[in-house]
């Protein structure tokens, strides 16, 4: 990958998911840009050794899913609302029991979100933006509404007050269920 940046094919390199001793390795090799990870108010492991090490060696953030997989934008309510084919419809966070603790997890936010006069997506996305400025979320969207909707975060100031509130009604550790399956998991910090 350095010869293609030396080569002037690619300009920067980026990592994906990968542990922090992994990450020395490859920016050592050659300065690594970004590192792609999960974090949203449902996910937040990043936060353990990862962040610090990212931050240390100057590699910025590109946060994928700070809607928690489209759970934190308060649209889905049911199992129901998934397709046939939809992924989610297995993933651990949106099955059985995990499913209806996070739907009260959801509704705490969105509660918080409407006293703040913005979406449950707004304020998760502007939660994300507030963990620093080396931080940028990349959520996905179906909709140009949806993504309009999803800019309005970059107008959603959170206070200090704001901030504790989100702490304490998602604090680390309360959503149900893991990120992926098994499977999946094993290829995560690999």
């Amino acid at each position: 990958m350095a010869e293609l940046v030396q080569a002037g094919k690619v300009r920067y390199l980026g990592i994906s998911e990968a542990a922090p001793e992994t990450v020395r390795r490859a920016h050592a090799a050659h300065p690594i840009s970004a590192g792609q990870y999960e974090w949203s108010l449902f996910t937040r492991d990043l936060e353990d050794e990862l962040l610090g090490t990212l931050r240390q060696l100057g590699i910025g953030v590109v946060a994928y899913s700070p809607l928690g997989r489209g759970f934190l934008s308060g649209r889905i309510t049911s199992p129901d609302d998934f397709g046939d084919d939809d992924f989610r419809r297995g993933h651990p966070r949106f099955t059985g029991e995990n499913f209806a603790r996070n739907l009260e997890l959801v509704e705490r936010v969105r509660q918080l979100a409407a006293a703040k006069g913005v979406t449950p997506s707004q304020l998760a996305i502007a939660w994300v933006l507030s963990r620093g400025d080396d931080v940028v979320p990349i959520p996905g969207t179906k909709r140009r509404g949806y993504l309009q909707e999803n800019a309005g975060a970059l107008e959603a100031e959170l206070t200090a007050d704001d901030l504790a509130a989100i702490e304490e009604i998602t604090p680390r550790g309360s959503v149900a269920g893991e990120r992926y399956t098994p499977e999946h998991m094993a290829n995560v910090d690999a």
